[in-house]
């Protein structure tokens, strides 16, 4: 289980590579289109882990400065009240 201030980052290489690993040639497919296929959905998947690593900076920053207005805000209660 990973902390809430924890990342949790894809490589987009190795991600790519795992999908590509389950997408075998079906028997009927000419070698051609089962490359372009491939090659799509290899670019398709990297790009996706790329989303989820921006995505997961994203709420990884919005986290932290959440917890900084939350410090600041029980210092300045107690020191104003």
């Amino acid at each position: 289980m990973t902390k809430k201030n924890d990342k949790m980052m894809l490589d987009p290489a190795e991600f790519a590579a795992a999908v590509l690993g389950g997408n075998a040639q079906r028997p009927d497919e000419e070698n051609k289109l089962y490359i372009k296929r491939q090659l799509t959905l290899y670019l398709e998947a990297t790009l996706l882990a790329q989303d989820f690593n921006n995505l997961e900076e994203t709420q990884f920053d919005m986290a932290r400065s959440q917890q900084r207005e939350d410090v600041l805000s029980k210092i300045i209660e107690r020191r104003y009240h």
